[in-house]
Parts: C-alpha cells; structure tokens; sequence
C-alpha cells in the first residue's frame, strides 16, 4: 500500500496534472485566464493525429496477432456491460429519471480519448511500456455504450429515437473518432519510416502541447462546476467519484485476464474508468433528447473528469504496477 500511494503521489506531480490543477483553480477562482478556442480546438486535433499515428506505428512494429483481436473484443465487452452496472448504481444513489440515468450510463460506459491522451503520458513519465494497440481498443470502446443506454432508456419507460442513419453518422463519423482511427491507419500503413518523417512534429512537442490543452481543460471544467450548483444533489456527486473507480476495477480484471503489460493494464484501467463528454454528448441529443444535459456534462466533465486527472490516472498507474509486480 505504501509503494502505491508513493507511486500516485510522485505522478501527480507532472506538469500535465499541474497544469490541468492550475487551470481549474483559475476558473474557481473567476481568473481572467483563458485560451482561445480555435487555439484548444488545434491543440486538441494535434494530440488525436499524434497519440492515433503512434498507435499505428507501433501495431505495425508488432503484427497483428490474437492478442490484439482478445483487447478489441474485451473493449466493446466493457463498453456494452459497463452501463447497466452504471445504470444500477444511479437508481439506488440518486433520483434522476430513466432516461437521464440511461444517459448518463452511456458516458460512463464510452470513453474520455483526452484521458486516455493523459493516461498514456503518464504512463511513459512512470517508465513502463503499454501495447500500441490500446489506441484502436480506445477507439472500439466509443460506441457500443450508446446502444446500451437506448436499450436502458427503453425497458425504463424513457423515449428513445430509434438507431436510424443519422444516429449512427453522428456516432461513427464524429470528429474526434474519424480522426484517431484515420491517424491511426496511417502510421499502421508507413510504419517506421513514416515516423522517420514527422517524428520532430509529433514526439518532441506532444507534452508541451498536451500541458497547454489540460490547462484549458481544467479552464472548462472549473467553469462547469462553478454554474451546476442546483445539479449537483450529493447522490450524483458521490456516483461521479465511485463509478470511475468501479470501471477502472472491471479495467483491471480485463487486462489482467488478457495479459497486458503494466502499462497496457494501467491504460485498459483509464479507459474503463473514464466518462465521455465529446461522442456521447452529441449522440445523446440525438438519441436521447428528454435527458438532461446539464446532469450528464456536469457529471462527466466537470466531476469525473478532474477525479481521473489529479487522482484516477495515478493511482490506477500505482495498482497496474504494484499488480505486475
């Protein structure tokens, strides 16, 4: 337990979970301070082309194997189970609806990729290696969530819209997944020698771009926790920090079963313990226009969130390698 708590102690103190911790207080504090949003909106596409163009050079390095396929599979296992465990939890924690549980659970059972993002740098400041692939797992986990939470919504008595075309375009061409799994194929298809090429744009600046974008993230998720006072009842509150530590449990057992390095283990942890706030958002609305957004948003980027980046990522970081010996 002491090497633990040593472990997550020593990564909270890197400059990305400083720099998120210093844009939050900022933003609580009603500083002035903020970053233009073409700005973050450019920091934020350069680290989905860079994390997915690794990814892909490193899968081609590897091979395509069983190993990989097992991560996929166990990945869209999670997305899907992940939210009727959620679901169970806010009808015995709080009050809210079906369909506002239901859209909430989807968050929960999708993921954050700015969190995985972090996760990875994390894990490389720790020393230890991960498998490349957990880019396209990261990737497969965004969806299937959805399709619980309709079904969730359904069987509740909530209104659901149907997964009729635009549904789907609106899942599997959003922005930040196009991006990733674009990227991703790229450096697969140029391997090495296409990293040769841009490996001064994508490798050097990545954890100075990264510090940027965290502190407008913590910018963002002060802000949101400052307007959502009424929201807020403690039940929902107490979900938005048990829940990532439940996720990143079945995270755990996931990579462990599949055999992960520490690393791999620390990054199947992240994403089960994270919440999306940008794919499942915009599916929502869709999908699920009777939620209410500000429980959902408030949950998932103004609780989880900051939990997963000044606590979370540590400390599953400190189990994996504690768990690996």
């Amino acid at each position: 337990m002491q090497d633990i708590l040593s472990l997550a102690g020593a990564n909270l103190l890197t400059p990305m979970i400083l720099c998120f911790a210093l844009g939050l207080f900022a933003a609580l504090a009603r500083s002035e301070l903020t970053i233009p949003e073409a700005v973050a909106k450019g920091m934020s596409i350069y680290l989905l082309f860079a994390i997915g163009f690794k990814g892909g050079v490193a899968v081609a390095d590897h091979g395509l194997d069983a190993r990989l396929v097992a991560a996929l599979v166990a990945g869209v296992v999670l997305s899907f189970v992940i939210p009727f465990v959620a679901f169970g939890l806010l009808k015995a924690m709080t009050r809210l609806s079906a369909t506002d549980a239901a859209a909430v659970a989807a968050h929960y059972g999708s993921i954050s990729i700015v969190t995985f993002v972090t996760g990875t740098s994390v894990v490389q400041a720790a020393g230890l290696s991960s498998e490349g692939y957990m880019v396209a797992v990261a990737a497969a986990m965004e969806a299937p969530a959805i399709i619980s939470a309709l079904y969730l919504a359904s069987r509740s008595g909530g209104r659901a819209e149907k997964m009729d075309a635009d549904l789907w375009r609106e899942i599997l061409l959003n922005g930040s997944i196009v991006l990733l799994v674009g990227s991703f194929l790229i450096g697969l298809v140029t391997g090495q020698p296409g990293m040769a090429r841009i490996e001064a744009f994508i490798v050097a600046p990545f954890q100075g771009v990264l510090c940027l974008f965290l502190l407008d993230m913590g910018l963002v998720a002060g802000r949101g926790m400052r307007g959502a006072k009424g929201v807020m009842t403690p039940g929902v509150l107490a979900f938005g920090l048990v829940m990532p530590v439940v996720g990143a449990a079945f995270g755990l057992a996931a990579g462990m079963a599949l055999g992960l390095s520490t690393g791999g283990v620390a990054l199947m942890m992240v994403l089960a313990g994270s919440a999306s706030y940008i794919a499942v958002p915009a599916a929502m609305r869709v999908a699920l226009p009777d939620a209410n957004p500000s429980v959902y948003l408030t949950l998932s980027l103004g609780v989880t969130f900051p939990f997963n980046l000044v606590i979370g990522i540590p400390a599953w970081v400190a189990v994996a390698t504690a768990m690996g010996g």
